[in-house]
């Protein structure tokens, strides 16, 4: 694979093939299948952790690849497109917006928990921020998360929600202090996907079969208060700071299926 070497080094076009390589054997020949069945199978998320695309940018300490730089991504987002499924492209890779919230805000112990899972490719990350009443204005969010003792009591629901039916931790938008709007009062929160009170509905779309779309309803549902990304009320930033990356990702996504 022909590179600039102004931005890419011999890491980067290793890297490059090695994903061109699983791409082939591993997505491209069941893409339409996959489209059919709308879904694809759990495994490929552990097989992509062996080739370390779940790892980039991840701490070392969790399994991750600390210094892949962005054109690492970008390099994997080309050559991810060239399977021709963008459900299964997104999906397999909705850990990038899901678990950087984890890795920045999140303590030690949550962090040693949870994010090991996820970059090995056992457990599904998700980012659960849209509503029904506020798509884009993350400020508008209503779902809220009330302080019981060690616990929030969640309620509220989300719309949209890339691998929601699949995922097994939803990283979570909440309005922590009801007396505040706008970006003031908002928490992030991770919340096990699997916990009571949790309803997942699947929603139809157009195109991206394979990726499912959720609605999430929360009734009350109980999270540790250790659960909590950030500070408290502060959750606005975590939110921005995420965003920057997640742009990245869409641009890369874009940029690779204009190529194909």
């Amino acid at each position: 694979m022909q590179l600039n070497p102004i931005y890419y080094n011999e890491q980067h076009i290793a890297f490059a093939d090695n994903v061109r390589r699983f791409v082939q054997k591993e997505m491209a020949p069941f893409v339409n299948e996959w489209d059919e069945t709308e879904t694809f199978p759990r495994e490929l998320y552990r097989k992509a952790a062996e080739i370390g695309l779940l790892g980039l940018g991840f701490s070392e300490e969790y399994g991750g690849i600390p210094d892949a730089d962005p054109f690492y991504s970008l390099l994997a987002g080309i050559e991810m497109a060239k399977a021709g499924s963008g459900g299964v492209h997104t999906s397999l890779m909705v850990h990038t917006i899901g678990a950087p919230p984890i890795q920045h805000f999140g303590s030690e112990e949550l962090k040693a928990r949870v994010l090991p899972g996820i970059i090995s490719g056992e457990k599904i990350s998700a980012l659960a921020i849209t509503e029904p009443g506020g798509g884009s204005d993350v400020a508008a969010l209503q779902t809220k998360a009330i302080r019981d003792g060690d616990y929030y009591i969640v309620s509220g629901e989300k719309t949209f929600i890339t691998s929601g039916i699949r995922a097994d931790y939803y990283t979570v938008a909440v309005r922590t202090d009801p007396t505040k709007t706008g970006a003031e009062g908002i928490s992030m929160l991770l919340v096990d996907a699997h916990s009571e009170g949790i309803t997942k509905t699947p929603l139809k779309k157009m195109g991206w079969w394979a990726s499912d779309t959720a609605h999430l309803h929360f009734d009350q549902v109980r999270v540790p208060a250790s659960n909590l990304l950030g500070k408290e009320n502060a959750g606005f930033k975590v939110i921005m700071n995420n965003f920057n990356m997640e742009r990245f990702f869409l641009g890369v996504v874009a940029y690779g299926y204009a190529l194909v």
